[in-house]
């Protein structure tokens, strides 16, 4: 049996939505696994990684029972250390964050008994979660691809607990790792940054500069990185690569949905579906980005896991390229 490792925190999330609605759940890491384990039920092994307190042990535990295919044990609580956040969308896409518990690092030593995974999805949400040298471990031991979300870099979070964007400097060391680069386009404007900015010179701009994603993209490809995919909210997500040496762009198109309830997780979703399809197909982006695609747009369709669905009906999604309310 295949198995797939999706690694980062699963945070206590309490989430005011942009329709004023209070939502109270556990976040990250759970999106993704319990989406593989409806869409691919005892087929497939899936891992979560992550860190706990102790107190939330028990209760995360019970969110994944009765779900086929997830392996928990990989779930620790040893240094009683876990994440809790407040999120405030103030709009369907942006929100306010602070962050009052930390989960401490995912080191090689959670993965000593993990170097079967044909995947390792990870998905940090701050820039100290994932160990440089758990990856460092993986490449060299492991033959499993590596997906790494760029969120974990680019997000700081401050001594009052305020989660801020930040420029991620030491990129270049972190890209030999890296099989599969996924961010959106404020996290890739915060990975592509000039040597020394003007006073005030920094903005994010929430359209694409298609001509500097390009530059940036290559730059990855060159460091050693198969595939950047950045994803650009609707309109879906720009897929860079190389195939037979030649440089390749493409927008996979998003697909669409009729209303938007709840974008929390979205992002965690979408990396593992594309998980999830080069578990099948190792080279072909585009498929695991459709696959990706179709997790979010289901990930946003309401507030429980109810929203996922079996691997037939998310190809036929994929198929119809929407949702049918």
């Amino acid at each position: 049996m295949k198995k797939i490792a999706i690694v980062g925190p699963i945070p206590r999330d309490h989430i005011v939505t942009h329709q004023g609605d209070l939502i109270q759940k556990w976040g990250c890491v759970t999106h993704p696994v319990i989406a593989l384990s409806i869409m691919a039920g005892d087929k497939l092994e899936v891992v979560p990684v992550s860190h706990l307190r102790k107190v939330d042990r028990d209760n995360v535990l019970e969110v994944f029972k009765g779900y086929k295919g997830i392996t928990t044990k990989f779930i620790s609580s040893k240094n009683d250390q876990g994440d809790i956040i407040s999120l405030r969308f103030v709009d369907v896409n942006n929100r306010l964050e602070r962050q009052t518990g930390f989960m401490d690092p995912i080191m090689p030593a959670d993965f000593k008994d993990l170097l079967d995974c044909k995947v390792f999805v990870f998905i940090p949400i701050s820039d100290y979660e994932i160990s440089l040298d758990t990856l460092k471990y993986l490449k060299k031991r492991s033959k499993g691809i590596i997906i790494f979300d760029a969120h974990g870099p680019t997000t700081a979070c401050l001594a009052n607990g305020e989660r801020q964007r930040k420029f991620w400097i030491d990129r270049d060391q972190w890209l030999p790792y890296v099989d599969v680069l996924k961010m959106n386009l404020e996290e890739a404007q915060a990975s592509w940054f000039k040597k020394e900015y003007e006073s005030q010179d920094f903005s994010i701009s929430e359209e694409p500069d298609r001509e500097e994603l390009r530059k940036f993209a290559l730059h990855c490809l060159s460091q050693g990185v198969k595939c950047v995919c950045i994803t650009v909210d609707s309109r879906g997500c720009l897929v860079y690569r190389k195939e037979r040496g030649k440089f390749k762009e493409d927008l996979v198109s998003a697909i669409k949905v009729d209303q938007v309830i709840d974008t929390t997780g979205c992002g965690d979703s979408f990396a593992g579906g594309v998980g999830f399809g080069l578990l099948h197909k190792p080279t072909d982006y585009l498929n695991a980005v459709s696959y990706g695609n179709a997790l979010g747009a289901l990930r946003t369709q309401g507030k429980t896991f109810a929203v996922f669905k079996s691997q037939a009906e998310t190809e036929q999604i994929i198929k119809q390229g929407y949702i049918r309310a």
